[in-house]
């Protein structure tokens, strides 16, 4: 005999990220019966093993750096080394207090939480621990997890999740991959002081970025002491002696390693019984949505990281916000909508970057209709130090307005920056509006409204 429903709900959102969280909370305001299933810890990867965390070990390296700038600003400052076990606790005590605020949140919007794993079954229920809940309407946002080569002694190294469980800073480090995680860890290990081999497959990182932020962030990975071994695959992993790793590659051996990290990408989190309830996948298994986030079934949706597109939390938020609104608020035509969303990459310097690269405008408008404007220069910051790491930006323009399409950035300040440019690009801004607004004196960000 089947199972019993326990409950049901308005809305069941499987998936305790800030995607499920935000939909969840929102349609509750609207009145709906809501539940939400999360195994883990509330919050998802952004809160627990992503950005959060990610950004904490961020500043902790920008301090790193900024260390070295103190003489020269009049400061004599003795430097007793870094302790990783001082900000690991503080950055997991953070994390606990968000677990539990996010909790307390949820109590508060009056959201049932059900903890453990869901399974879809054939009648369109979500079974949890051998028990049953059924939904009017069901969202599915449970993420991604990162990816495991298949390779002799993969499972010697670490992901991404593995980074923030480090208990001591690895004195050699090992990141295979060429994206914005791979891009971040090497940065933020290097800066701490480990001693770091970024293994890429191609000659640049970033490659899916504009050719500035590639080339800029390759550049910069190499000038703060990152080895960059280009055109390096991965052949297998062993363990030496004495514990620590030897790594194989197409292009040598690097012995003595510490910590191997796997930032090759991430899969969809969908193994869960969603073709059970005629939910289709892709050929990467991530859930297909139109635009309004329906997938193939009536009344399932799915939004987030799960679906593969534009991989970030803030969309995730807003996705899930304009789908409860949509459904409970009868706002019939809320959508997010994906098109110009601006995105940081916490290198070192960070980016920023938002709309389409110089060469996709060049593919989609014709060589004819685009201008270009650049600008590379030493920051006011660095006029007095030895350490010199200069900024970098480009404005992509198409048409006869010279509509503002794409702006990307690399420097000091530049994750800050952008937020009001993104709402200004958002607006439909042109180079003349930019040309037209009063520069702020002394910054960087002066310089995206006097580029000539």
């Amino acid at each position: 005999m089947a199972p019993v429903i326990k409950k049901c709900f308005d809305f069941l959102v499987i998936g305790g990220g800030s995607g499920g969280i935000a939909s969840a909370r929102r349609a509750a305001e609207y009145g709906a019966r809501v539940g939400l299933v999360e195994s883990g810890r509330l919050g998802g990867t952004c809160v627990n093993v992503g950005c959060v965390p990610k950004k904490v070990m961020f500043n902790a390296a920008a301090h790193a750096e900024l260390l070295h700038d103190h003489k020269d600003y009049g400061f004599n400052v003795e430097v007793k080394g870094f302790d990783w076990g001082v900000i690991k606790k503080r950055r997991d005590d953070y994390v606990s207090r968000l677990n539990n605020i996010y909790a307390t949140n949820l109590d508060k919007s009056k959201v049932d939480v059900i903890r453990g794993h869901a399974t879809l079954t054939d009648d369109r229920s979500v079974e949890v621990n051998g028990v049953r809940y059924s939904g009017d309407h069901i969202l599915i946002t449970t993420g991604g997890y990162p990816i495991v080569p298949k390779l002799p002694g993969a499972e010697l190294g670490i992901t991404s999740d593995g980074f923030f469980e480090l208990e001591d800073l690895p004195k050699k480090s090992v990141v295979v991959g060429a994206g914005y995680i791979a891009v971040e860890l090497a940065g933020i290990l290097q800066t701490l002081g480990s001693d770091v081999s970024l293994l890429i497959r191609y000659d640049k990182v970033l490659r899916a970025f504009d050719s500035l932020v590639s080339t800029s962030v390759t550049g910069e990975l190499e000038n703060i002491g990152v080895q960059v071994k280009r055109q390096t695959q991965t052949n297998s992993v062993t363990k030496q002696p004495d514990g620590r790793l030897m790594v194989e590659t197409t292009t040598g051996a690097i012995s003595d390693v510490d910590c191997i990290i796997w930032a090759i990408g991430r899969v969809p989190n969908a193994d869960f019984g969603l073709r059970n309830i005629g939910v289709e996948l892709d050929t990467r298994g991530h859930i297909k949505v139109d635009e309004f986030q329906n997938t193939t079934a009536e009344r399932i949706y799915a939004l987030g990281d799960v679906c593969g597109k534009a991989l970030l939390t803030p969309v995730a938020i807003a996705a899930g916000r304009k789908l409860a609104m949509r459904i409970f608020d009868k706002q019939v035509g809320a959508k997010l909508d994906y098109n110009l969303i601006p995105t940081v990459i916490f290198s070192h310097p960070p980016v920023g970057t938002i709309g389409i690269s110089e060469e996709e405008a060049v593919k989609e408008h014709g060589a004819d209709a685009v201008k270009v404007y650049k600008s590379t220069f030493l920051p006011l910051y660095h006029a007095v130090t030895d350490r010199k790491v200069k900024v970098s930006m480009k404005l992509v323009c198409v048409g006869l307005q010279e509509k503002v399409v794409g702006l990307h950035m690399i420097g000091q300040g530049c994750d800050e920056i952008l937020q009001g440019f993104a709402v200004a690009m958002k607006m439909g801004a042109t180079k003349r509006d930019f040309d037209e607004t009063v520069a702020i004196h002394p910054t960087s960000s002066e310089e995206l409204v006097t580029m000539r």
